[in-house]
């Protein structure tokens, strides 16, 4: 599926739900001049298509008390895939994110710490697998583009 998939009242539901995460289908049946059910049909398809993840709410994990994030890329042993690395790297709570990539690493990670003190903690936790051969990290300083989605949403 690609955004020119996506029709008009599904693009201008999404961006309704973006901007008002708790309108509710009622609310944006009345917010969009269409019936609930038509609401509701567009969502129930979204969600089929995985085009809707989730109704979660979006955290900051800065608020909760983890400032600081990082990049680390991770080389690891080969031969066994990266299933044992990534098992380890979920019971890491810090770990937020983890993608397998190209170039000189397999893996790339985001993680979040309370300092830099707490960071090389996290650190030491991720490398502490057998088939980590080799990591390197980089602290962001700021989030100069917050993550986003609706640009995709709205490009034609």
């Amino acid at each position: 599926m690609t955004a020119a998939d996506l029709d008009h009242l599904e693009r201008r539901l999404l961006t309704l739900l973006d901007a008002e995460p708790q309108i509710g289908v009622l609310g944006a049946s009345r917010r969009l001049g269409v019936a609930r059910g038509t609401v509701q049909s567009r969502l129930d398809r979204l969600e089929t298509r995985e085009v809707i993840t989730s109704f979660a709410p979006q955290l900051d994990p800065a608020a909760m008390g983890y400032p600081v994030t990082a990049f680390c890329t991770l080389q690891i042993s080969q031969g066994m895939g990266p299933e044992p690395v990534l098992r380890h790297l979920e019971a890491i709570p810090e770990v937020l994110e983890a993608h397998t990539i190209t170039g000189d690493g397999d893996l790339m990670l985001r993680v979040v710490a309370r300092d830099n003190a707490d960071l090389q903690r996290v650190i030491d936790e991720v490398v502490g697998h057998q088939l980590v051969e080799r990591s390197s990290t980089v602290i962001a300083l700021s989030r100069r583009i917050p993550s986003r989605l609706m640009p995709l949403v709205q490009r034609e």
